[in-house]
């Protein structure tokens, strides 16, 4: 017994302009959307997307894609250097202040700065 069901309706064609596979590429390589994302909102299949991903994307791209823990890493790094300089920073400002009995901070550094010295300050003298 045979089911007298209609056939699937086929997706039509559409013709995508290659700024625009160029586009949503480098969106998902740049970490903006990702492919789902990128599918739902065009409008396109995953598979679609991945085969423009592999047929697209230049060598560069690719490396930058697989670098992204490298460049998490190297962002941390950064982000612990700065930190280590403010806190250098924020001693040096404190013991000066305390030397000279000026009130710098309060005066040219942003208020949540000026708190932090005032505290490191308060910290020096006990």
């Amino acid at each position: 017994m045979k089911d007298n069901k209609p056939p699937c309706p086929k997706k039509e064609y559409q013709k995508v302009s290659f700024e625009l596979k160029l586009m949503i590429i480098d969106q998902i390589q740049n970490g903006q959307i990702s492919i789902n994302y990128a599918a739902k909102s065009y409008n396109f299949s995953r598979s679609s997307i991945d085969y423009w991903l592999k047929k697209y994307s230049t060598l560069e791209q690719k490396k930058r894609g697989m670098s992204k823990q490298d460049e998490i890493k190297k962002l941390k790094d950064k982000i612990e250097e700065l930190e280590f300089i403010k806190e250098f920073q924020r001693d040096y400002i404190a013991n000066l202040e305390n030397l000279s009995g000026l009130d710098l901070a309060k005066k040219h550094l942003p208020e949540a700065l000026a708190k932090e010295i005032e505290k490191r300050k308060r910290d020096l003298l006990k």
